[in-house]
């Protein structure tokens, strides 16, 4: 209560807005969490922002019984692409940040051209590519998809943490006798937990939320990801709105809960390499 009651006019103004601001992005979630809890029959647009008038699970059941396969499925790709691909960037971000060598600039901007490639214009030689290998349709397939193309966004991440470290460290460490890789073990890597919840959580969000990717590289709709089963709720003469809400809510929710988990890593990574590049 002290702490509200020496707010300033403009500090009042400033949170009034904020909490304005959280509120009209937490309507999406609002409406999700109603319709879902709605019976069928209750369901309209006229009183969609109407509370259940009770406690309905039916849609949520339903949801469940739909994507339940497919949650599965995107928890067997993500998990280990988002670890994976974090750890291949913390190891190039750690060398593009300390240890020069001829070309490292522009191996470095050639590996960032990667981050801007669109999906859309390669798809036909990725799954040719897959189909060589035989990985097409497993995912193992889909996996490593996701890690090379993870790889460029994490690279950046972590060399922009890893440049805020003295580079004493790792003088005093060469001095000792460690090399590249003892250097990364003993020094680097503890100290890059931040630069990991941000990149885990940019990691995690962006291919759990992937689907074209997943639509095209699995070909078996019980394998395919959450996102593409939430999509394929919609029908084209009938739609459960109540279903279709509660799987975008289930769908929603890992997100949601590994941003909850890393949250303090993240704020702490995201201002890590502000003040030296």
């Amino acid at each position: 209560m002290s702490r509200l009651a020496s707010l300033t006019a403009g500090d009042t103004i400033r949170f009034v807005v904020l909490c304005l601001f959280a509120a009209f992005y937490v309507l999406p979630i609002y409406l999700l969490a109603i319709t879902s809890l709605k019976p069928f029959e209750d369901i309209t647009f006229s009183t969609m922002w109407v509370l259940p008038k009770g406690f309905y699970l039916d849609g949520i059941v339903q949801a469940w019984s739909y994507v339940s396969q497919n949650f599965i499925s995107s928890i067997i790709v993500t998990v280990p692409a988002s670890i994976l691909s974090s750890i291949l960037g913390s190891f190039n971000g750690y060398l593009f940040a300390k240890w020069r060598f001829p070309g490292s600039r522009t191996l470095f901007l050639l590996v960032l051209f990667g981050i801007f490639l669109p999906y859309q214009g390669i798809l036909i030689p990725l799954v040719q590519v897959l189909g060589a290998l035989e990985l097409y349709g497993k995912y193992i397939g889909l996996i490593i998809v996701h890690i090379v193309f993870g790889i460029p966004i994490t690279t950046l991440i972590f060399r922009g943490y890893y440049v805020s470290v003295p580079d004493e460290l790792v003088d005093a460490a060469r001095i000792d006798g460690a090399g590249i890789l003892g250097v990364y073990r003993y020094i680097m890597l503890p100290l890059a937990m931040p630069a990991f919840g941000v990149s885990m959580i940019w990691q995690f969000t962006s291919i759990w939320n992937d689907y074209l990717i997943g639509v095209v590289v699995l070909s078996n709709p019980d394998m395919r990801t959450v996102m593409v089963a939430v999509k394929n709720l919609t029908g084209s003469f009938f739609t459960n709105y109540g279903a279709q809400m509660a799987a975008a809510l289930i769908a929603a929710s890992p997100t949601i809960i590994v941003y909850l988990l890393l949250s303090s890593l993240f704020h702490r990574g995201l201002l890590a390499g502000s003040v030296k590049g």
